[in-house]
């Protein structure tokens, strides 16, 4: 039996991992097609996709704030319940997040498969003028599609500091449950808003770059 190298045996794995995922994803492609659901339809449903992810999760971080918000307003009782009422307001937002940067990914999977196919297929023209049209509205759709992507990633970054900074004020919480522990997290709940506003307002700008990518897309 031949051993490989740890490195080289861990890029092998990777190379085979990522050769068995474009084998289902073609096959899952090929199987929506025959259904008559090509990559443009399945792109344009992914979009959709990223676009209610990211109202909820943008409804979500705005609920989180409140309740941050009104539990720092602490004047007395069960310091429990407010740190547990913040662990799920912070485990809630989490998930709204990777939900977002989930739906991203599929996005990016389908399109690159559709432009992939859209160049291939310029080759089998014969007009000459339908092939510059067609390889021009390629160029157009790609363009478009970068902005959409890169107002969709900048929202998706700007997600990690807020929930860096709800993590921190919960473990802090979690292991200072007095009145004084909530005096220090007051201190910081200005740069949260702040955070919390920017990433809305990054989420507000990706929907409608997208809404308005499925508009030219169909």
């Amino acid at each position: 039996m031949i051993r490989l190298p740890h490195t080289l045996y861990k890029l092998t794995l990777i190379a085979l991992l990522s050769l068995g995922l474009m084998a289902c994803q073609s096959a899952y492609y090929s199987a929506m097609e025959s259904v008559g659901m090509h990559k443009r339809d399945i792109l344009t449903s992914r979009i959709e996709g990223v676009r209610d992810a990211q109202v909820d999760a943008k409804e979500q971080f705005r609920d989180a704030l409140d309740r941050f918000s009104q539990e720092l307003g602490y004047n007395g009782g069960e310091l429990q319940s407010v740190y547990e009422n913040l662990h799920d307001a912070y485990e809630d937002s989490q998930q709204e997040a990777d939900n977002v940067s989930r739906r991203i990914d599929e996005v990016e999977d389908v399109a690159e498969a559709l432009f992939a196919e859209w160049e291939d297929e310029l080759e089998q023209y014969s007009s000459a003028s339908l092939r510059r049209e067609s390889q021009s509205q390629l160029r157009d759709t790609r363009k478009q599609y970068k902005n959409m992507l890169v107002t969709m990633r900048s929202a998706e970054s700007k997600m990690a500091p807020v929930l860096k900074t709800f993590n921190d004020q919960v473990l802090y919480l979690k292991h200072n449950l007095n009145a004084r522990a909530i005096g220090s997290l007051k201190a910081e709940f200005g740069g949260l808003r702040r955070d919390i506003n920017t990433l809305i307002a990054r989420m507000e700008e990706s929907i409608a770059e997208s809404d308005k990518f499925i508009k030219n897309l169909k």
